[in-house]
């Protein structure tokens, strides 16, 4: 069970507040949210820290019609780098210390616009994305661990469920062809997926802040986070993608993968800090 405690503000689970009137506005007051959580009788206080973890990306440009179909419940809009497409991206973190312990998760995520962002014409929202006016629409998120699980649902509105993840690292130093890092999800002794990503060559991210956001119980919130990361590699392409007989593999597929990556990239040292939730109203809604 997860319970914020108790605060002058009256935040309900979630971190924000009711949604007010269809203003497309934040609603919760930010900080002046819950700063603290109860969840499974441990404490969780925000922002919730990653001080170590491994995390591998693949990106892929898919029909915008297609994509938007996912999206639709939440009023958010996708965007992506070319008009009439999206970027949808599979991500695979391993946690090794975090306030919620360790645990491996699978992200599938799609660029949208911000929540409060007004109609605009195609080259317009094709100008948002390449100056990163962006969001990360968090529409699946299966984790291996029950108390990950549970926070992430309660405290976030992420849609967390608990799966088996594996993880198959290449050994250290190995590089070339062939090497490269495999992921494997199952869901119930169900196959999800098997997500195969190359090595690549080294790059530089700079530190980052995209707002996420999540959808549960006809709810919207945004998460703002921040991020840094050291080792990362990418290439263009670099993986390879197995469907499984799965819900969740059906809504891939719907996207029209597996395809061809558009990028993968794996990032050997991440941190990241995550606060609050605030409950937001989708303009398009």
């Amino acid at each position: 069970m997860t319970t914020p405690d108790p605060d002058p503000d009256g935040i309900g689970p979630g971190g924000g507040r009711a949604p007010g009137p269809d203003t497309g506005t934040d609603t919760g007051p930010g900080a002046g949210g819950a700063r603290s959580w109860t969840v499974m009788g441990r404490t969780v206080s925000l922002p919730v820290q990653v001080r170590r973890a491994a995390q591998w990306g693949v990106q892929y440009l898919v029909p915008a019609e297609a994509a938007q179909r996912l999206v639709d419940p939440t009023g958010l809009e996708v965007n992506g780098p070319v008009p009439g497409r999206a970027l949808v991206a599979l991500a695979v973190c391993r946690y090794d210390d975090t306030d919620l312990d360790p645990y491996h998760e699978v992200a599938v995520s799609l660029v949208v616009r911000p929540h409060d962002a007004p109609p605009a014409s195609a080259p317009h929202r094709v100008r948002e994305f390449w100056t990163g006016d962006i969001g990360a629409y968090i529409h699946r998120l299966p984790v291996d661990r029950e108390f990950s699980c549970t926070a992430g649902r309660d405290i976030w509105g992420f849609p967390k469920w608990v799966t088996s993840i594996s993880i198959d690292e290449p050994a250290t130093g190995t590089s070339g062809p062939g090497a490269g890092t495999t992921v494997r999800l199952v869901d119930g002794g169900v196959h999800v997926l098997t997500l195969t990503i190359a090595s690549g060559v080294r790059m530089h991210l700079p530190p980052q802040s995209p707002p996420s956001y999540s959808f549960a119980d006809g709810v919207l919130r945004r998460t703002t986070w921040t991020t840094t990361a050291n080792g990362t590699t990418g290439r263009p392409g670099g993986a390879s993608l197995v469907l499984g007989n799965h819900p969740m593999a059906d809504e891939l597929r719907g996207l029209g993968l597996p395809r061809r990556a558009l990028f993968s990239s794996a990032t050997a040292m991440m941190t990241a800090s995550f606060d609050g939730a605030r409950v937001v109203t989708a303009s398009r809604r």
